[in-house]
């Protein structure tokens, strides 16, 4: 059984995950980071992308941050790590702002090691929440 810290959010982040074209799992990710902090949050972003990234094959130098800033299509709080040769999908994340902190919701492909990731962002200093699609 998963230790489910936020059950609302983990059952909003399962559905995320409902079969479309291809396969995914997720994790929530709890952090300490206020509002104020949105470098720090970015970078703890890019960070577990970059996890995911080496967790799914692929090397961290060929994926790029697709934001939301940078994107009408996009909230601005919606970012997406690509491959840069041909724009693969590698991961999606929304950052939430929820009881003060927030939280990163981010799904990826459902082939990449699931258990090593989540092991790496705790590696990192963060409570996590795996959701399999």
């Amino acid at each position: 059984m998963t230790d489910v810290i936020d059950q609302d959010l983990y059952q909003r982040t399962k559905a995320l995950l409902e079969p479309g074209e291809i396969e995914l799992n997720g994790a929530i990710i709890h952090t300490d980071y206020s509002g104020q902090e949105d470098v720090q949050m970015m970078q703890a972003t890019i960070d577990i992308g970059d996890i995911i990234a080496e967790q799914s094959t692929y090397d961290p130098a060929d994926c790029y941050v697709h934001s939301g800033n940078d994107d009408p299509d996009f909230s601005s709080n919606q970012h997406q790590g690509l491959t840069l040769e041909d724009e693969e999908f590698v991961w999606e994340c929304q950052q939430l702002l929820r009881d003060g902190s927030f939280d990163i919701v981010i799904y990826y492909r459902a082939t990449a090691d699931h258990d090593a990731i989540l092991e790496d962002i705790r590696d990192l200093g963060f409570d996590v929440t795996g959701v399999e699609g």
